[in-house]
């Protein structure tokens, strides 16, 4: 009996997305470690790219996240005149997806979408449309994009349902 070639699934993750839907909407924070791990184990994703905006005194965080498995792609941020932070990676995400797509040196077979932007619909359907498309996972069920619902129930999990499996349970040592 011969052995089915392993997929070279990639993840294309919108951390803002996902962080804002959990911690948020959810109530909950995910343990990205356990992230990585669910995603190699369920989807056999090889590669992780997590689209981050870039902010100065964050750096333990990134370290922690590459230390997880994740690939950064870091997005820089702008600061308004409100002193809000802004730092879209929409177009870092779809352009990434679209150079792994293409890349004769390292082609993924299916792409996975972490995200409820309905930004990236076209990109979903795009991939969708040439058999390329593994699984969009939403993160939250209440609060995600119209546009995404038609890929539903066929492409789509929700991040909202894995809490007993994805949550970071806080260190329950004193800090001195």
């Amino acid at each position: 009996m011969k052995d089915k070639k392993i997929q070279n699934n990639y993840a294309f993750i919108d951390s803002n997305n996902l962080y804002l839907s959990a911690k948020y909407g959810l109530q909950w924070e995910i343990d990205y470690a356990k992230l990585r791990t669910y995603l190699k184990d369920k989807y056999n994703i090889q590669r992780a790219f997590l689209f981050i905006g870039k902010i100065d005194g964050q750096e333990k965080l990134y370290n922690s996240l590459i230390k997880d498995g994740f690939e950064i792609i870091f997005k820089k941020v702008v600061i308004d005149k409100k002193g809000q932070i802004k730092g879209n990676v929409d177009a870092e995400m779809v352009m990434w997806t679209m150079h792994y797509l293409y890349n004769n040196k390292d082609p993924f077979d299916k792409a996975m979408l972490i995200t409820g932007d309905g930004d990236f619909y076209s990109l979903a359907d795009y991939l969708q449309k040439r058999d390329k498309l593994l699984t969009i996972g939403i993160p939250n069920k209440q609060k995600y994009s119209y546009l995404l619902r038609c890929f539903y129930p066929k492409k789509v999990f929700f991040i909202s349902k894995l809490r007993n499996k994805l949550e970071r349970i806080p260190n329950k040592k004193a800090v001195l």
